[in-house]
């Protein structure tokens, strides 16, 4: 599932300086309970109140189940999308596993509302993608976005993604499934 909000697909300012910081399960719990002060402590840049906020804590849940019971989990799942150049906390960004028995991994990413319109989910997602690509074991990068966030929808488009299908979250409701091989987003 993606949610950048309204508006970042159409940012054409400059691209930012972003990288993905990945976290432990200890902080995926901390988050997961909202406690911002342990998850600081145990996270290796600062995090934000978005990141421990109520839109935020189920997917810290559900990170924090697959630490748990896959020890791999954490480098490939949710992290941070830390901006370098500012030193900040933007947002949330990662796969939703590992690469699965096809070789598939599901992008996702959140950017903080105090943060959007400014390119972060863009290079996010071109992390995301420059990581994908380098990795033998993934062929597949999809993308799941719900019929009414055409912000979403037109940024993975820009990177060749097409539609193949769609299925039904829990969360979201109706999505409609997007894929591109590895390597060859645009």
């Amino acid at each position: 599932m993606i949610n950048n909000g309204r508006g970042d697909a159409d940012d054409v300012r400059a691209p930012r300086d972003v990288s993905i910081v990945h976290l432990t399960g200890t902080t995926f719990v901390a988050l997961a309970r909202g406690d911002l002060a342990e998850a600081n402590r145990t996270s290796p840049v600062p995090l934000s109140a978005f990141l421990a906020g109520p839109e935020s804590q189920g997917v810290w849940r559900r990170r924090s189940r697959q630490a748990e019971e896959d020890p791999e989990s954490p480098a490939w799942v949710t992290g941070v999308i830390w901006d370098r150049r500012d030193e900040l906390a933007v947002g949330r960004a990662g796969y939703h596993g590992p690469p699965d028995d096809r070789g598939t991994v599901e992008v996702g990413y959140a950017v903080d509302p105090r943060h959007r319109r400014r390119g972060y989910a863009r290079a996010a997602l071109e992390v995301l993608l420059a990581r994908a690509a380098s990795e033998p074991r993934v062929c597949t990068v999809r993308a799941s976005i719900r019929p009414d966030n055409a912000p979403s929808y037109l940024l993975v488009a820009q990177y060749g993604f097409r539609k193949v299908g769609e299925q039904w979250d829990d969360e979201d409701g109706l999505e409609f499934v997007y894929e591109v091989a590895a390597g060859h987003a645009h």
